[in-house]
């Protein structure tokens, strides 16, 4: 099973800037689409961006779009997600996942990470 484990979460206050990082443990992450997720309290997860395995197609949700930043580094074999002018709205816990491909819709299957904790708060 494919093994994600996100980093980066925190406290920050609005406006603030976090940078979230997903690496995987025991293969190259550089052969899948990878997508960011976030489930707020209370409520269903939502895809928020992903990047195809190549790096040339992104896609942003609305929420995010123009805030949030995804890009990949091979040689590091990691993900990140660059946040910034964070919202309340924004608290959540953040996960990463493979997708098929990287689109809209931002399919996928299995069972969820850790994930990283993302609380903005005044």
């Amino acid at each position: 099973q494919l093994q994600f484990v996100e980093s980066g979460g925190g406290l920050v206050q609005p406006g603030g800037s976090l940078r979230l990082s997903c690496a995987a443990s025991g293969f190259n992450l550089a052969s899948y689409a990878i997508g960011w997720f976030r489930q707020a309290p209370g409520k269903e997860h939502e895809g928020i961006s992903c990047i195809s395995s190549n790096g040339r197609i992104i896609y942003y949700g609305d929420s995010v779009k123009g805030r949030f930043t995804i890009s990949r580094d091979s040689a590091k074999n990691a993900v990140y997600l660059q946040m910034n002018s964070l919202k309340l709205e924004d608290t959540a816990i953040y996960y990463c996942a493979p997708l098929g491909a990287c689109t809209a819709t931002m399919s996928r299957s299995g069972s969820w990470g850790q994930g990283t904790q993302v609380t903005v708060s005044s």
